[in-house]
């Protein structure tokens, strides 16, 4: 896919991973359509991307609802004229462990409030979001390209339960809608990062953040345009779909 002049719709585009691709697309002369719960720092990316002389909108929306999904992916459908990607990034962590035990007694476990909040915005919001998506390229018959941002946890992190089950769902439904959409053109991808430079992990302590980087064989976190970059890749790459590119700096869990 040539992406000048293209429309590429971004969840969880406020910040980090997500305006980091966006930036990268705007960059490469593609509209963007970015999508997020947090409206101050989606206008920031808003205006980060118009700066670079492409047409960008904002929209607010929980995409774990589907009534609001249907609504921004109408919406952007009346303002562009066309979508023609998809980039599934927006994701939340409630980290707990399944059973926590102390002095060999049961002192908590995960809540299925943490399970179903996780579950919610990672795996249904994935599917929500790319349902929508494939709606409107097949309508339209121009193609377009479906990528969902998985993990390195995909693989299972102890503490993650919830976390873990939704990126490995996120790769295996790219699976699953590559064979279902490649007859319409549109093909489909997903990039599993590793620990990578953004908000949440710069926040934490210097001796927590070595420790995560300690077992990376390239000693360091990723940077969010090297995660944007595979996924560029993969927009751009026509023989590529329904596979997952890691980033991760080599580390496996």
């Amino acid at each position: 896919m040539n992406l000048k002049n293209k429309t590429i719709a971004i969840t969880g585009a406020g910040q980090g991973i997500g305006r980091s691709m966006a930036e990268m697309f705007a960059a490469a002369g593609a509209n963007l359509a970015l999508i997020d719960l947090k409206a101050e720092a989606l206008a920031a990316t808003r205006e980060a991307c118009e700066k670079l002389s492409v047409t960008a909108h904002a929209y607010t929306a929980n995409v774990a609802d589907e009534a609001a999904v249907d609504a921004t992916f109408a919406a952007i459908a009346k303002d562009f004229g066309r979508l023609d990607g998809l980039v599934n990034n927006a994701g939340i962590t409630k980290d707990a462990l399944l059973v926590k035990v102390k002095d060999g007694e049961i002192a908590g476990r995960m809540t299925l409030e943490q399970w179903n909040a996780v579950i919610g915005v990672n795996l249904t919001g994935v599917f929500l979001c790319g349902r929508a998506a494939a709606e409107q390229m097949v309508r339209a018959g121009n193609g377009g390209v479906i990528v969902n941002i998985s993990s390195i946890s995909r693989a299972g992190n102890g503490g993650q339960t919830n976390y873990s089950a939704t990126k490995a769902g996120v790769v295996a439904m790219a699976e699953a809608w590559a064979k279902e959409l490649a007859r319409f053109g549109i093909r489909t991808g997903s990039v599993a990062p590793g620990f990578t430079r953004t908000e949440i992990l710069a926040a934490m302590k210097p001796e927590v953040l070595e420790k995560a980087v300690s077992p990376v064989p390239l000693k360091r976190l990723g940077d969010p345009s090297e995660i944007a970059s595979a996924v560029r890749f993969i927009f751009e790459n026509d023989y590529f779909t329904g596979r997952c590119i890691d980033v991760d700096g080599g580390l496996r869990i």
